[in-house]
């Protein structure tokens, strides 16, 4: 097996008993991107002379020494261009680097590059990226999902041995599932988000995509933590979460959400991931059917509150401090409007208007306050369910990866949020892992959800499916 087709832990392994160096590994990835990249269009921008001079200069004995990962391209990196996949910040090198940037510094990681992006993490394809869409390993004619979309496609093609994404709404679990990869979307506040470019400021949080669920809890173990940078950070003594790496379902109590399945789900689809809920039953787990409130109501909530809290934070972007700058322009008002026309996509400028509409007088009370209301019966909801289960698992996504281009109703590809979208509307942590293919040999993820602050319990039901299945060494074929 290739150097770039192992595992972080397998790397870790491989440089501890100094089988292999660093530069054997980084020959192995950027020799893999020459080959694949201009197929698969993951990256942005690859920054391997970079990883070169950190070997050289790299002193640290870190848990990811001389391993290289891919960040998702709004996540602040020092004097590297971080785009956002926009043509508004198509120049802009941050003068710093983000918290979980800096965290994989300091643990001896290295940058590879950064990975291509729904402009804004606004979509669910990636196809809305300034530059390009990116291409499922599995199928080049299918979109990789969004708005991790790069990461996702990049560790599923052994392109990095891992990538950190970010999730508004499942922006690491579904493009996760439609890759056949793990992605994780730990509890808001768990994870620093100083340094990652704000979408919704409630609902962002910074996450592992790895090949499998120990480098998740490798990677998490590393990005977890207080940051006195970040106000919603929290402040928790928190477990090591390798610890959790064991196989073992035994008094497990999974809630299924009967009307979640009984949404418009892909036949295969649900016949996956309800056979993987009878490998967990079987191996000791209780397994009950439950309710949860209506995933329409969460959806409807859902975009409301992101496009409200995008019109703010995207307020910044107006041709003045950095970035794209109109010169089209007689007037100051004329350089705003035209900066903005001219270095927005089609889809941020909807999002950006639906929030300010929320947002305006008159509507306020009745849009934003009232989203605000049911988002809080969601998180009761969910944390009164948790009171009698450990974990809820339902499918990652309703359909399999959609084909490029495809001529997609826009409220049809919002609802390919249904299953993520609560999550981050409660703050609860969950994962996606992948549990099988479907006839066109596309992956299908299985997510997992727990209480907040249960990634622990989310990584050792993950673990013993994986262990059950035994399908995360299968590779798409490029």
């Amino acid at each position: 097996m290739k150097l770039n087709q192992l595992t972080i832990h397998e790397l870790k392994n491989k440089l501890s008993e100094k089988e292999i160096t660093p530069e054997e590994i980084l020959n192995s990835y950027t020799q893999r991107i020459d080959q694949i990249e201009d197929q698969v269009k993951a990256y942005i921008t690859v920054t391997e002379e970079e990883a070169r001079q950190e070997i050289k200069n790299n002193n640290k004995k870190g848990e990811i020494s001389g391993i290289p990962f891919i960040l998702k391209d709004n996540i602040s990196t020092e004097g590297i261009k971080t785009t956002c996949a926009s043509k508004i910040l198509n120049n802009y090198q941050p003068p710093f680097d983000a918290t979980v940037t800096k965290k994989i510094k300091e643990n001896g990681g290295l940058i590879l590059g950064k990975g291509n992006l729904d402009e804004f993490a606004m979509g669910s394809t990636t196809e809305n990226s300034a530059y390009y869409p990116s291409h499922n390993p599995w199928n080049l004619d299918h979109v990789t999902g969004g708005s991790s979309g790069g990461p996702a496609a990049a560790v599923a093609a052994d392109e990095a041995a891992g990538a950190l994404g970010s999730d508004t709404g499942g922006s690491i679990r579904q493009p996760a599932a439609f890759c056949g990869v793990v992605g994780m979307k730990p509890t808001y506040g768990n994870v620093s988000r100083y340094g990652v470019v704000a979408f919704a400021s409630s609902l962002d949080q910074v996450g592992p995509i790895t090949k499998d669920v120990e480098d998740t809890a490798i990677l998490l173990n590393i990005l977890s933590g207080h940051d006195p940078l970040d106000s919603t950070s929290i402040d928790k003594e928190l477990p090591d979460y390798t610890q959790f790496l064991k196989e073992d379902v035994k008094d497990l109590k999974i809630g299924i959400p009967e009307n979640y399945f009984e949404y418009d789900l892909d036949e295969k689809v649900k016949e996956k991931v309800l056979n993987c809920v009878d490998k967990l039953e079987r191996a000791g787990a209780t397994v009950d059917k439950i309710d949860l409130i209506d995933v329409e109501y969460v959806l409807a909530a859902y975009y409301i509150i992101a496009p409200a809290e995008a019109s703010s934070n995207l307020a910044r972007f107006d041709g003045v401090q950095y970035g794209y700058r109109s010169e089209r322009a007689d007037n100051i008002k004329e350089m705003y409007k035209n900066t903005r026309v001219e270095g927005l996509g089609e889809e941020v400028k909807r999002r950006i208007m639906l929030g300010t509409y929320a947002l305006s007088s008159g509507y306020y009370d009745d849009y934003y306050l009232k989203a605000q209301k049911v988002r809080t019966l969601i998180k009761d909801e969910f944390t009164d369910t948790f009171e009698d289960y450990d974990v809820i698992v339902t499918p990652t996504t309703p359909t399999t990866a959609y084909e490029i281009g495809a001529d997609i109703d826009l409220l049809e590809m919002y609802h390919s949020d249904i299953f993520t979208a609560p999550v981050n509307i409660a703050g609860i942590p969950a994962i996606s892992i992948p549990c099988g293919f479907d006839s066109n040999n596309l992956p299908i993820g299985f997510q997992i959800m727990g209480p907040h602050f249960g990634e622990g319990q989310i990584i050792q039901t993950a673990y013993t499916l994986e262990q059950i299945l035994d399908i995360k060494d299968k590779r798409p074929q490029l």
